[in-house]
């Protein structure tokens, strides 16, 4: 039964760490575009832009990625026979991906407070799909477990890849048109 406390508490703060990190990339995009502004505009964006990352990242996001860490851990401690599993090894470089995704948003806050980030919003449109991409190979990997074909399922991620990819370049081609 402790087991299944563990997985929930994990679920729900995975949830609420993907969540953050969805939006502090949406955040990043907007503060890049704020430079476009009239300086007045631009300044007052750019401190409201750096409190709500802060908040985001401090409150939310970052609590989330250690409870989520805790909670996996524990569920691994409880159940090590899990590190036997082919899938829970897959999951976890994911994971160790996701992770690194993480401390670069981290940098990328730290440089934008600077104000010498170089991405441009064009960049971070495509870095915020690939959190996504992390998404749903975390989720196929967990779900699926032994039963997936890892060629079907790489091919499959990596076309998912492509088309996130396009997306974002049609919306920036028809944002930039209109």
């Amino acid at each position: 039964m402790i087991y299944l406390y563990a997985k929930s508490v994990h679920i729900i703060f995975v949830v609420s760490w993907m969540a953050g990190l969805f939006y502090i990339v949406r955040l990043f995009i907007y503060h890049v575009e704020a430079n476009e502004r009239p300086e007045q505009e631009r300044l007052v964006l750019h401190k409201q832009f750096e409190l709500m990352q802060s908040r985001l990242w401090n409150i939310i996001t970052t609590p989330a990625m250690v409870l989520s860490v805790l909670a996996g851990s524990f569920m691994i401690y409880l159940n090590p026979s899990l590190l036997q599993a082919d899938w829970m090894l897959v999951k976890l470089a994911f994971v160790a991906g996701l992770l690194v995704y993480h401390f670069i948003c981290q940098d990328i806050i730290k440089k934008q407070k600077q104000g010498v980030s170089a991405w441009t919003s064009t960049q971070l449109r495509i870095w915020n799909e690939l959190a996504t991409i992390f998404l749903v190979a975390i989720v196929f990997t967990v779900v699926l477990k032994s039963t997936i074909d890892w060629v079907y399922g790489l091919l499959g991620l990596v076309l998912f890849a492509i088309i996130i990819m396009s997306a974002v370049k049609i919306y920036k081609y028809y944002r930039i048109k209109g």
